[in-house]
């Protein structure tokens, strides 16, 4: 590390993907002086992230495994046409655990807290509040970004951790209730029992817009409760948001769209898996990535993640026309029958399917069948992403 310079490397952004890298670095570069810079007093915010285990590599399944608050060995679905229990492995990770494991693991020099960043520039991060920090490679990772070169519908939602007087009597996460009245898009209910009488419910749309009635959904949280037997005596966490879900556009003109260096990665380079939204798989492949660098500075790191980000948006394609099947072809509140013509398949096709490892056998069987949305409208999208 050169002697000016505060870090040998300054991660902005200290939410999943920044602390990730910032675990991985740590355990395989020790070598390396790493900062990790959060906006907020805490690290994480304030989420539950969830995984299914097929979508991680057995030779990293070491990184998120001191994350993992909570875990299953099977799901259900829920749709109008057949309810389905699916044989794979299901993780959640709390935000709280994630800040917990991160000061645990990570030395406190490297740990920046409340440092909202106003601009970076090369080998430097300015913070609102006047301070300046150096080093030698510096990787944006902050949330959210300039998305208006893409074209893009919006997955919503708020979330509640319940404590019932009762039970709920669930053996496993319902990942996905689609039984439900279908309001603003494709809506379903997700359920996570975090214990015999805990539950974290979430409410959530795939929508055109991106505006979202928090109460509302948390009334529909109520309803749901209700329709379940579950009776709540006690609300002891509340989360919402809304993730651009992406399916098309001009990705070289989002990428020069920010400012700053080019290294970037998560939701900032646009790693995340279309269709879901979800950006853990790719976070975790994307630390390990960076730790692998054999010569780790600026330029590397510039031109690995965005050729990577770039291969990724190319390599998507076909998530990205079923997306676009889902926000333009079918009638909102038909969209749920893309996920449900999805979910008949067999099992070791929907793990890849989350995974991003579909293969041209498993996107034939996907678009075998009767079509989910009218095939007038679905054949010019197949055109347009052939």
């Amino acid at each position: 590390m050169d002697a000016e310079k505060d870090f040998g490397l300054a991660i902005a952004g200290g939410g999943l993907a920044g602390g990730l890298i910032a675990l991985a670095l740590h355990k395989l570069r020790p070598e390396l002086s790493v900062a990790l810079i959060e906006a907020e007093d805490h690290f994480g915010g304030n989420h539950v992230w969830s995984f299914f285990e097929s979508d991680i590599a057995p030779e990293h399944l070491w990184l998120v495994e001191p994350l993992i608050s909570h875990q299953w060995d099977s799901y259900d679905v829920r749709f109008p046409k057949y309810d389905r229990t699916l044989n794979t492995g299901y993780r959640s990770i709390l935000s709280e655990n994630f800040d917990r494991v991160i000061r645990k693991k990570l030395p406190k020099k490297s740990l920046i807290t409340s440092s909202k960043i106003d601009h970076i520039c090369d080998n430097s991060i300015n913070m609102i509040n006047g301070n300046r920090l150096t080093a030698d490679a510096i990787l944006d990772v902050r949330g959210g970004g300039d998305f208006s070169a893409l074209q893009y519908g919006w997955q919503k939602f708020a979330g509640q951790v319940l404590h019932l007087s009762k039970p709920h009597g669930l053996e496993r996460p319902i990942i996905k209730d689609a039984t439900v009245e279908q309001i603003d898009g494709y809506r379903f209910v997700y359920s996570l029992p975090f214990g015999e009488t805990e539950i974290f419910v979430e409410d959530t749309y795939y929508s055109n817009g991106g505006d979202l009635d928090v109460e509302a959904s948390r009334q529909r949280i109520a309803d749901y409760a209700e329709t379940q037997g579950w009776k709540i005596a006690d609300i002891t966490r509340n989360e919402a948001g809304c993730l651009p879900v992406l399916y098309g556009g001009d990705f070289n003109a989002f990428w020069t769209a920010h400012e700053g260096v080019e290294a970037r990665a998560g939701a900032r380079a646009a790693l995340v898996h279309p269709v879901t939204s979800y950006s853990l798989p790719m976070a975790v492949r994307t630390a390990m990535m960076i730790a692998d660098l054999p010569d780790l500075n600026q330029n590397s790191l510039n031109v690995m993640l965005r050729e990577y980000a770039a291969k990724h948006w190319q390599d998507c394609n076909f998530y990205h026309m079923l997306c676009a099947m889902m926000f333009e072809a079918g009638k909102p509140e038909q969209r749920y029958k893309t996920l449900e013509h999805t979910y008949c398949k067999n099992e070791e096709l929907i793990a890849r399917f989350y995974a991003g490892t579909t293969t041209r056998l498993d996107q034939a069987a996907l678009l075998s069948g009767r079509p989910p949305v009218p095939i007038t409208k679905a054949l010019p999208i197949m055109m347009k992403y052939r």
